[in-house]
């Protein structure tokens, strides 16, 4: 079986009943799926090649005489041979556009240098962390339980086992997700090697030249390493290193407040490290507002982590005690010393190195590739997704622009990435997560905002488990009632957030969420009670409050 996708352009579509009609037409042995559009005045057809051809779809939509196929896109470059997609990376990004260009029918070669096949996420980001917060918020939870007559020892026994059952994990992943999926897809070409452009639609990489019809840069991002005095003199740690430690240390310190500084900091934390953060900016998570982010640091120093804010970093040395950081904090010099030092001071793309600027594409001040809202850079031939463009660094909004940039690329079209409703989600215990607007930005838009607070305390859910930390925090347009943002600061918040995501998507107005539906003793009950105080004090409602 040898499966294409084309898009046919049809002439003869007058009116939204066509697509029925050009659908049925397309009824065959070896067609997989079929889609027809009035808007676009095309269809789109999966089909086996072994079994059919293009020319029989076209004779089939024309035998009636009233369609017309004009033009066939998708299936072959002008020379008549299979388009030809030429993949930087080996990622989420990377991943995503070479399944989406394979089951277009091009032929597609990955050529992948770095981390192993699925890059980032699956090796060194999201799975090994998020599989180590887990373990020790279990460990935490048993140290500190608030239930009566439960009696718990709350000790790591084995550090370098569960360092160990996290590489398992990865592995186990790693093969099963990217590795055996990728492995027996025909027209795909796996290339291990660092790949220089040479021209707009050629690589060298290996000693070979690599011709296509487009290239797709998804080279990622690293560690962003600053440039502080005596750095480079002793031993640091990043996310990536930092994940494959046998050793717990004793004592720690993080260079920075935001997602992966927060997330580290609290794991390390609760697996027994004494940890000190030290953020630049007046508050951690400084994008945030000060009630989320003033809320999150009385719970992590709670549980013994010292944040330290508004830090100049001076130098760094090697002491006979570990590792000390010198920083003004407030004007006033200090000195910190742990064992261990983890640099999570954001991300770098990786735009270095491999020719980009040598054949004309523009990158931004901070290293990112420039590019356009259909993903295409300023050389037309090549496109760039993911991590290295430095903007949305999330694996779902990486394999987004893959899959977005490979259909824009082969199909000829002009799809635009849209993030107007992006979910995100920062995975300490409370878990921060959002959605839209928060009440600054509102206001600088101009919007009539309002925003409607619910403190943990008053959700049941919350109250049965024991655990009341965090708020729920909505935002409206006051003009029209619509949901227009969301923050929540609550333990497994990231839960909750795709109601408001939807909310947001299709227009939904407090009003509606009210009158939903929401079982009782949930956590997305906290939705419906936080719409509800919009317009009521929420100590004078009930249980099932309506």
């Amino acid at each position: 079986m040898k499966i294409k996708t084309i898009e046919m352009n049809i002439s003869g579509m007058t009116c939204a009943s066509c697509e029925s009609s050009v659908a049925r037409l397309l009824t065959a042995d070896g067609v997989q799926e079929k889609q027809a559009s009035y808007g676009k005045r095309n269809a789109r057809v999966t089909y086996d090649e072994d079994v059919l051809s293009s020319d029989d779809l076209v004779g089939l939509v024309n035998r009636t005489g009233h369609y017309e196929v004009t033009n066939i896109k998708g299936e072959t470059s002008g020379d008549g041979s299979t388009k030809h997609l030429i993949i930087i990376g080996g990622g989420s990004a990377a991943f995503s556009a070479a399944l989406e260009a394979q089951s277009l029918g091009s032929r597609v070669t990955l050529i992948n240098d770095g981390l192993p096949l699925g890059g980032t996420c699956v090796n060194v980001g999201c799975v090994p962390s998020k599989n180590l917060i887990r373990a020790a918020e279990s460990l935490h939870k048993s140290q500190n339980n608030t239930f009566a007559g439960i009696e718990t020892e709350g000790r790591i026994s084995d550090f370098k086992a569960i360092m160990q059952q996290k590489r398992d994990l990865v592995g186990q992943l790693q093969q099963q997700k990217y590795v055996d999926v990728i492995r027996d897809i025909d027209g795909i070409r796996q290339i291990i090697g660092r790949a220089t452009l040479s021209s707009p639609k050629s690589v060298e990489v290996n000693g070979e030249t690599i011709t296509g019809d487009f290239l797709l840069v998804a080279t990622g991002a690293r560690p962003n390493i600053p440039d502080i005095d005596g750095l480079k003199d002793v031993h640091y740690l990043t996310n990536e290193s930092a994940f494959e430690l046998d050793e717990r240390p004793k004592s720690l310190i993080v260079l920075g407040g935001r997602y992966i500084a927060l997330e580290i900091a609290q794991m390390f934390s609760r697996l027994g490290s004494k940890v000190t953060i030290l953020q630049r900016s007046e508050r951690i998570l400084p994008t945030e507002t000060a009630d989320i982010t003033d809320a999150l640091t009385a719970y992590l120093e709670d549980e013994g982590i010292k944040v330290v804010t508004n830090t100049q970093f001076q130098k760094i040395t090697k002491s006979a005690s570990g590792i000390m950081v010198a920083s003004k904090v407030n004007g006033t010099t200090e000195s910190f010393t742990a064992d261990q030092i983890i640099i999570a001071t954001g991300r770098t793309p990786n735009s270095d190195n491999m020719g980009l600027e040598s054949i004309g594409v523009e990158l931004k001040p901070d290293g990112g590739i420039k590019v356009n809202d259909q993903l295409t850079t300023s050389i037309s031939s090549v496109y760039a997704v993911g991590d290295v463009l430095n903007e949305n660094m999330f694996v779902y909004t990486a394999a987004y622009e893959g899959k977005l940039a490979a259909r824009n690329a082969l199909l000829g079209e002009t799809g635009k990435r849209d993030y107007n409703v992006l979910p995100w989600v920062i995975f300490t215990d409370p878990q921060v997560t959002g959605v839209g607007l928060d009440e600054r930005q509102a206001q600088v838009l101009g919007i009539n905002a309002e925003t409607s607070v619910l403190p943990m305390e008053y959700v049941p859910r919350a109250l049965a488990a024991r655990d009341t930390r965090g708020m729920i925090k909505l935002i409206r347009d006051a003009d029209t009632d619509r949901i227009i943002g969301a923050r929540i600061l609550a333990p497994e918040g990231s839960e909750m957030i795709m109601e408001i995501a939807l909310a947001i998507k299709n227009g939904v107005t407090v009003k509606a969420l009210i009158e939903m539906f929401h079982p009782y003793l949930t956590n997305a009950e906290g939705i419906k009670l936080a719409a509800l105080t919009f317009e009521k004090d929420v100590k004078e409602l009930s249980c099932c409050a309506t």
